[in-house]
């Protein structure tokens, strides 16, 4: 249990402790800062511990936001300063220099809390505020002042901020305005009867799932369930994020769980419908791998310019400058956030064609409009890097180097390509070897060699590509130029095969190593880095699953050629599942919880 130590003198009718306690502390009190020293010593080595000055006037929500989040070492609202375990240490020191500055006994003068954020950050260490807007947190030094602050208590409708706050600030139309409006409430209804985030993760999942059971019936009572059952998924899928802000449940295995499951709910309901529509004699299963191709070939796009850029110094540009612009139009926001289709109108769209027409149209309307998607928010984001003056970091070349996923064999010719590339020449060499592979693949006739000579070529572009530290303006491309030449060339090969099982079998493969890409990106979300190198080598980078799928095809049947893709996948998805679940329960992992997709 975590221990709150209050300061001071206590104040007759201060519900303070109560609060504590209700945000279950361990509540002690100290005369001074040498007795809340000994108290601190006291508590559990590992636990949190929170100092609080006395006098402290303000909603419970306020410490809820200030004490009790666990993604932050130290955090601290005014009146109050909270650390965990790890920032133990941090604490003492701070304790230690208000000693040294003769402060030990000057508690009634001002706040022993505050004075400790502030010798926090004069050492330079980082200490968490949370936005309290309208919330009120104040350590009032008289008593028309407490008075005051009482009043501004009471002005306020705390749960109704705790509810608004539960909400994301920036969301889609659909979800703003048709979903979050009464997700919200069922989050706390979770919130009051104990319902962890993760439990509703899980459930969203299952609900998504029996969504996809329902489209592989084949039937238009099984359709039309589909699509209830998906809008109902993501109803869920909202409120696990919101159940997660609202009580502040944030944790490593809710990370991994809320990263993972949307893209496993959605790709699990592109199969369900192809399932479906073959049930009636319609294989769209193409159509269905080239859905999961393009929509996870987005979120690369989005992930590697974002990865870039966010800590890029300079980093100005009149496009961006013209976004911002229109951003602050509001008629102009909701257009630009549903061009993009978000999982809020993505999901919805599906949802309703499923029930209303065909898997066929429903891929279709899909595909045209991700399409029109990705060159919207790709374009937009060229030209951004086109005008921008900016100088990329080395963490920011690292990420886009863990981002391509290159292997042993792209690593092997690096060294004859040491000087590398000028400038644009890089992500083009990337999308022109991507190219070719590709275009050999899908252009020749199931079983010839002329893929493996596009895959040799590939090989080589991919190492050439990389041989230098990727900071030029354009290239964060190169990450999703080896998604797509990695996942077409094995779209285009299955589909050549024109065998029963070929292109499931694909859609596995592609399935068990997209989920690596995903593992990759939400690692170095959390600043934990990228997975390790062995598995990398394991699974043979990029480029040599690409070589590799090019020859089976050349030396093997068709028939054959499917097995031999089943097992591939199998064996990918063992490895990458067994190091990302190993991962992301381990004590290591960031406190983080993941806010969704940007487009």
């Amino acid at each position: 249990m975590p221990t709150a130590i209050v300061t001071g003198q206590p104040v007759p009718g201060s519900s303070l402790e109560g609060d504590l306690r209700s945000l279950g502390f361990d509540v002690r009190t100290a005369a001074d800062s040498a007795e809340a020293r000994n108290l601190i010593a006291s508590a559990p080595a590992d636990g949190r511990v929170a100092l609080v000055d006395a006098r402290f006037v303000g909603h419970a929500h306020a410490l809820r936001l200030g004490l009790t989040d666990p993604r932050f070492p130290l955090a601290a609202v005014p009146g109050a300063v909270t650390a965990q375990g790890t920032a133990r240490q941090a604490l003492d020191q701070a304790l230690d220099a208000q000693d040294e500055s003769g402060g030990g006994t000057a508690v009634a003068v001002d706040s022993l809390p505050d004075r400790l954020v502030t010798a926090l950050d004069a050492d330079g260490t980082p200490v968490h505020r949370p936005e309290l807007g309208s919330l009120v947190a104040a350590v009032p030094a008289d008593p028309q002042a407490r008075n005051e602050a009482r009043q501004a208590v009471l002005a306020v409708d705390e749960e109704d901020v705790r509810l608004k706050s539960a909400v994301k600030s920036r969301d889609g139309f659909f979800t703003t305005y048709c979903i979050s409006p009464y997700s919200r409430y069922l989050a706390r209804w979770c919130a009051r009867r104990g319902f962890t985030p993760n439990q509703v993760t899980t459930a969203s999942l299952l609900t998504a799932l029996i969504a996809a059971a329902c489209a592989a019936t084949g039937t238009r009572p099984g359709f039309v369930a589909a699509g209830v059952l998906l809008i109902a998924s993501f109803v869920l899928d909202c409120t696990d994020g919101q159940l997660a802000r609202y009580s502040l449940q944030y944790s490593t295995l809710g990370a991994w769980l809320d990263a993972t499951f949307d893209r496993a709910k959605e790709y699990a309901y592109y199969a369900g419908l192809a399932l479906g529509a073959a049930r009636g004699g319609d294989d769209v299963w193409a159509l269905a791998l080239g859905a999961m191709i393009l929509q996870t070939c987005r979120h690369v796009v989005d992930f590697s310019f974002n990865e870039a850029n966010h800590d890029a110094t300079a980093n100005t540009s009149p496009t961006a400058a013209l976004s911002d612009k229109l951003d602050s139009v509001g008629w102009t926001v909701w257009v630009r956030r549903m061009i993009v289709l978000p999982i809020g109108e993505r999901w919805a769209m599906i949802a309703v064609l499923t029930a209303v027409t065909t898997p066929r149209i429903t891929f279709y309307v899909l595909l045209v409009g991700c399409a029109l998607a990705a060159a919207y928010t790709t374009a937009g984001r060229v030209l951004r890097s086109l005008t921008r003056k900016a100088s990329r970091t080395d963490r920011a070349a690292l990420a886009l180097a863990d981002l391509a996923d290159s292997g042993p064999l792209a690593g092997a010719p690096r060294r004859l390509f040491e000087r590398g590339l000028p400038g644009f020449a890089v992500p083009a060499v990337a999308l022109l070897g991507g190219v070719a592979v590709v275009a050999c693949s899908a252009l020749t006739g199931f079983g010839g060699w002329l893929p493996v000579a596009g895959a040799v070529l590939y090989v080589l572009t991919s190492a050439l590509a990389v041989a230098r530290p990727l900071k030029g303006s354009l290239d964060w491309l190169v990450p999703p130029f080896f998604r797509a030449a990695e996942y077409g060339t094995v779209l285009a090969l299955a589909a050549r095969a024109d065998v029963r099982g070929a292109l499931p079998a694909a859609f596995g493969l592609v399935a068990a190593v997209a989920y690596h890409h995903y593992d990759t990106v939400y690692r170095i979300r959390g600043d934990a880095g990228a997975p390790p190198a062995w598995l990398v080598r394991a699974i043979g980078g990029q480029e040599g699953r690409t070589l590799l799928v090019t020859v089976l095809a050349a030396l093997l049947t068709a028939s054959q050629f499917t097995v031999a893709l089943t097992v591939i996948a199998v064996c990918v998805a063992l490895l990458v599942l067994v190091e990302s679940i190993r991962f992301w329960v381990s004590a290591g992992a960031p406190a983080v919880h993941d806010e969704g997709e940007t487009a």
